[in-house]
């Protein structure tokens, strides 16, 4: 059984990691690091180079079944592949999102629309109005005290944002604004302007549909 460390010094991909960056590594050299070791009758690299081509052809739907049809991959190294993808999708990995008009944002307002408190939501986008994050501010009924500015922008001014989007579901069903909804928009919308940050639309979800304060002629 050949292991990385039966490897020339030179040729390692943990070495050359170290001398020229995790970027300079192909995606056998990576999926090698991850494993450590190969089997009896097949080195590390062969194994690795399998797995790659198992990767480029199922992408997001690579599963334990799959890998474990490799030989030499048990369920201990399977796991570990599969661990290092799930780490990647839920803190590295994101698809970028471009946001051209209220609808471009429904989708990733569908986890509130239904909920049967108030949840604010702000969305950061850059200068090409590419989504940058998304956060949930506050939960429960929603007022002026409740969404401050300052609680609303600190992350913004921290994604060095260009613009951003507010969100609030209506438990209720009812679309229209409230009194109160319109205060918070016009506070937040100042603040925006005194920080040089385009406040491009604030929306209003629930079960029914939505509404936006930009199609309506608020913004």
């Amino acid at each position: 059984m050949k292991r990385i460390k039966d490897i020339p010094e030179f040729s390692r991909p943990r070495e050359k990691l170290k001398e020229k960056g995790v970027q300079a590594l192909s995606d056998t050299e990576l999926i090698a690091i991850i494993l450590g070791s190969g089997i009896k009758g097949q080195d590390v690299r062969a194994i690795a180079s399998k797995i790659a081509r198992l990767i480029v052809d199922n992408k997001d739907k690579l599963s334990l079944e799959t890998l474990l049809t490799v030989e030499g991959i048990g369920i201990a190294k399977a796991s570990q592949i599969l661990a290092g993808f799930e780490l990647a999708r839920r803190y590295i990995v994101k698809e970028s999102i471009k946001i051209k008009e209220a609808k471009d944002v429904l989708p990733l307002l569908n986890d509130i629309a239904g909920k049967k408190q108030e949840y604010f939501v702000c969305i950061s986008l850059n200068g090409t109005n590419e989504v940058i994050e998304k956060r949930i501010v506050t939960v429960g009924l929603l007022d002026k005290t409740q969404v401050h500015p300052r609680e609303v922008f600190a992350d913004v001014i921290t994604d060095r944002a260009a613009a951003v989007i507010f969100a609030h579901n209506h438990p209720s069903g009812e679309l229209k604004p409230s009194s109160s909804d319109l205060k918070i928009h016009e506070q937040l919308t100042e603040a925006g302007k005194i920080l040089g940050i385009n406040v491009l639309d604030q929306i209003i979800v629930s079960k029914k549909g939505y509404y936006s304060f930009q199609e309506e002629g608020l913004i």
